[in-house]
């Protein structure tokens, strides 16, 4: 193996050739119009919503505002049954929303909620449900939608780590009453910052446009209290730029992914996601979970940064562990998400990550070997 000198990152951000982005946004110069739903604010959301399969789609400054928003769209009240496994953005956009999170246990193979504990967590205050695809591991959508329909609750997913995938070649933003996707510079599509709400109900569109401007509708008319979501047109040149490779992209992470899995499959004490014949993957993410391993996860995150490998414990804590929750929730009331927490790492992932530093990352894990940062 050659000299290594830099160190690696858990990812690294997909960006375009740059003779392509600078002639792109060569027009933003020429016409001055950096933002307010300008032509590449427009043409972006007409290409997302043929990629993602969607009729109706909004663009956003980040995935939390979209979240945050699409939820404050639908007027929820008091209850919203969620998971603890996730980012912080998921519950934070529902509490900020002033609704109260209610945290349903995950499942041990694929880390989304468990939707066989989901209905006895419903109460006459439940208004919403917000399930997180996790790692690009779908939840299960027609059971959580069954139960959905039965006691009349909405279905807002959040797809962050989902961008581009498909059930049965039905895209993910096809389910539910609405799905978030972010496109967060570390994402498998990104445009800088960014986000989107997919929705199914188009008279949906004047409310969610509405409360990310401001609640502004026309020169005169202020319909609602809103605040400023809007992607602009720097955020959009990229994302239309992206959007031309990201299906590279994610070939690109498959063969990484299948490298990892070659060489950690079959391992006692080390799992991997089991994988969904009817998913069509992004290969986000990878995340390997640790238990009755020789090495601890802690141990195997030492050993990795010692050698200049930077991987992540992705999630954790559960949020139901945070400081600012600590109060309200206690975290041995999911036990297998805070189990899986302790467990899990999600090792470097991103599509030019060589398959020589992959092979290096499995040889730390399997068997400690010496340090090649910055060595022949």
């Amino acid at each position: 193996m050659g000299r290594r000198n830099e160190p690696i990152r858990v990812t690294r951000s997909s960006m375009p050739p740059f003779a392509e982005y600078a002639e792109m946004i060569r027009e933003l110069w020429e016409s001055h119009w950096l933002t307010n739903m300008g032509d590449f604010h427009q043409k972006l959301e007409k290409e997302l919503k043929e990629y993602l399969q969607t009729r109706n789609l909004s663009l956003f400054v980040n995935g939390h505002l979209a979240l945050e928003m699409a939820i404050q769209a639908f007027d929820l009240t008091g209850e919203v049954i969620t998971t603890p496994f996730t980012f912080a953005s998921t519950t934070h956009a529902i509490v900020r929303n002033g609704l109260t999170p209610v945290f349903c246990d995950i499942r041990a193979d694929d880390y989304t909620l468990d939707f066989e504990k989901l209905e006895s967590l419903i109460t006459e205050r439940t208004s919403a449900i917000i399930p997180v695809h996790v790692y690009g591991n779908l939840c299960n959508v027609e059971e959580i939608e069954a139960i959905a329909k039965r006691h009349q609750l909405k279905v807002i997913y959040d797809g962050a780590h989902a961008f581009g995938e498909c059930l049965d070649q039905k895209g993910v933003a096809s389910f539910g009453d609405a799905c978030m996707f972010s496109f967060h510079a570390t994402k498998v599509f990104n445009t800088i910052e960014g986000g989107a709400v997919a929705y199914q109900d188009p008279e949906l569109a004047c409310k969610i446009n509405g409360l990310k401007n401001f609640g502004i509708l026309d020169e005169e008319t202020v319909a609602m209290v809103g605040g400023n979501g809007k992607m602009n047109e720097f955020q959009a040149a990229m994302g239309l730029c992206n959007l031309k490779h990201v299906q590279q992209e994610i070939e690109k992470r498959k063969q990484i992914y299948n490298r990892y899995k070659n060489r950690l499959s079959g391992i006692s004490g080390i799992r991997l996601c089991p994988e969904n014949p009817r998913v069509t993957k992004n290969y986000a993410y990878m995340p390997v979970v640790f238990e009755g391993y020789k090495k601890s996860r802690d141990q195997i995150f030492r050993e990795l940064e010692e050698q200049g490998i930077y991987p992540r414990k992705y999630f954790y804590p559960c949020v139901n562990a945070y400081q600012c929750y600590r109060d309200r929730f206690r975290p041995e009331d999911t036990p297998v998400a805070k189990r899986i927490s302790q467990e899990v790492l999600t090792l470097p992932m991103y599509a030019d990550l060589p398959l020589d530093v992959v092979d290096e990352i499995c040889d730390c894990i399997l068997h400690r070997t010496k340090s090649k940062l910055g060595q022949a």
